[in-house]
């Protein structure tokens, strides 16, 4: 499978409508690195499959959609995405500045863009950038003065 395959993968099955975690046993290094300004830094399978697991029990519908074509050049693939969910689950506390209790109701719809390196047919690492203030506005974890 070539490195954009990998990708397109990747984000079907760990940020699409229907999340796989053996997908990411699949296609993971053992050493990958996720980095999002919302997630923060991640560092191997178990502490990835664990915040993707506590996101989608907070946001049961969350959907996400690539925008545009996925990108590759040799070992890095680009993607572009939109992703939103309301949470209706258990409380959220993966975030960067406060938490969301049980069912709070809110919505999220933002965008971003994320940079794969991959090698031997294993993504190593998983670097993205999103509109982190609109999520965190729109959750009311931080408010503007």
């Amino acid at each position: 499978m070539n490195n954009k395959r990998i990708v397109e993968k990747w984000f079907n099955a760990v940020w699409g409508e229907t999340y796989s975690p053996s997908v990411i046993d699949e296609l993971a290094a053992d050493e990958i690195v996720m980095q999002y300004p919302i997630h923060g830094r991640l560092h191997g399978i178990e502490d990835i499959k664990g915040m993707l697991g506590r996101l989608r029990a907070a946001f049961p519908d969350l959907a996400f959609e690539v925008v545009g074509e996925i990108l590759a050049d040799k070992n890095y693939v680009f993607g572009r995405w939109q992703e939103g969910g309301t949470h209706t689950g258990p409380e959220f506390s993966d975030l960067p500045a406060g938490k969301l209790d049980k069912n709070s109701g809110k919505s999220i719809n933002f965008s971003g863009m994320t940079i794969f390196k991959v090698e031997d047919g294993k993504t190593l690492e998983e670097i993205g950038e999103e509109d982190a203030l609109k999520a965190a506005l729109q959750l009311g974890v931080i408010e503007t003065t």
